[in-house]
């Protein structure tokens, strides 16, 4: 389904306006298939957006159209308060940083950052200054005399990061930035794209497959399927109250109960959707306490992760749920479940989501 959105700006130089995107019945086909359909989407002005899904979900899609890449086959999209839908990409006043960096290797570090500021003519003096501190903005000043092949991956994201803001956009699109990166290094880039979108106040919209990564930075985060958004909000929103099984589903692990089982448990019988660090294991034999409802059962899988360990519950109900449990204690050896240990999983209902 696509978002309730108001009516689209007006064209005007507003300053309220700098910075916002809004995207009205936005459709995008390629012959016969449709990537995107009907898009409704507003990005207010410095916030930080994250489109999440699958791949094919349609996100990148709408990246390129609002970049101008491609061109809506209908509907309108909204820079700043105007109307960019057949305007170039040149003459739209967004940047975008690509998965693969796209650096000159020819260029030092300092000529790669300041390239765009030589095209647009800026005078050399100035130009040097501005490129000082864009490397300072990324904490990479002692790399300028640098070609890019003698940089880390993060230190080139980096880098093309500076580059496209040195032009301060009002807008920068983020394609996949961080998917050429090992875990511990985007991990560490994900900590300063934030510092960094915080610093300069520009909207950012970020396109990503990676659930962790969309709730790490967002402060929205739009969740796309089919070319449709499923569901839009803060990170904690969509995370906790998931509006559809897609959604409850893609957007880290879930369980859901539903049908009969559901009312069994709790006389509703709407999907209840309940995430796994919300259940608790406890003996079969031991009593519930008020208000929570429990499946007994069997451990049939443990997976040991570092920081939690994870269990499959094979539920005399025949239905499977997943309990993860924070190691934050080291167990006795005869505490430590097992597969095959008969086991009840455990949770309260207002700990639970609710599907429509």
């Amino acid at each position: 389904m696509t978002t309730a959105a108001p009516a689209a700006p007006a064209a005007t130089d507003d300053t309220a306006h700098r910075g916002s995107v809004s995207l009205r019945g936005l459709t995008k086909s390629f012959g016969e298939f449709t990537a995107v359909r009907d898009l409704d989407l507003d990005v207010a002005p410095g916030q930080f957006l994250s489109m999440l899904g699958p791949s094919g979900s349609g996100k990148t899609t709408v990246l390129r159209v609002i970049a101008g890449f491609e061109d809506a086959t209908a509907g309108s999209v909204h820079l700043s308060g105007k109307d960019v839908t057949r305007t170039p990409p040149h003459a739209r006043d967004v940047n975008t940083v690509f998965q693969d960096y796209a650096l000159f290797p020819h260029l030092t570090i300092a000529e790669n950052v300041g390239y765009g500021l030589r095209v647009r003519g800026t005078a050399k003096a100035s130009r040097e200054e501005e490129v000082a501190d864009a490397l300072r903005r990324v904490r990479l000043d002692h790399v300028a005399a640098r070609l890019p092949h003698q940089l880390s991956g993060g230190q080139r994201q980096r880098i093309a990061l500076a580059r496209a803001l040195i032009l301060r956009p009002q807008v920068l699109l983020l394609d996949e930035p961080l998917g050429a990166l090992d875990k511990q290094l985007r991990e560490q880039m994900q900590i300063e794209l934030k510092q960094i979108q915080r610093e300069v106040g520009i909207t950012f919209v970020f396109v990503t497959h990676d659930q962790e990564e969309a709730l790490t930075l967002s402060d929205r985060v739009a969740v796309f399927n089919n070319g449709r958004i499923e569901q839009i909000g803060s990170p904690r929103e969509v995370y906790e109250n998931p509006q559809t099984e897609f959604v409850a589903r893609f957007l880290g692990l879930s369980n859901l109960v539903a049908g009969d089982l559901a009312e069994e448990l709790t006389a509703d019988r709407r999907t209840m959707s309940i995430r796994p660090e919300r259940v608790r294991l406890q003996s079969p034999t031991e009593p519930l306490a008020d208000g929570d409802v429990g499946l007994p059962g069997s451990v049939s899988e443990v997976v040991y992760t570092g920081p939690a360990t994870r269990y499959l519950i094979s539920a005399d109900a025949g239905v499977d749920i997943i309990a993860e449990q924070p190691n934050s204690n080291r167990p006795a050896e005869e505490q430590i479940l097992r597969r095959g240990d008969p086991i009840r999983a455990v949770w309260n209902p207002s700990h639970a989501a609710r599907l429509p």
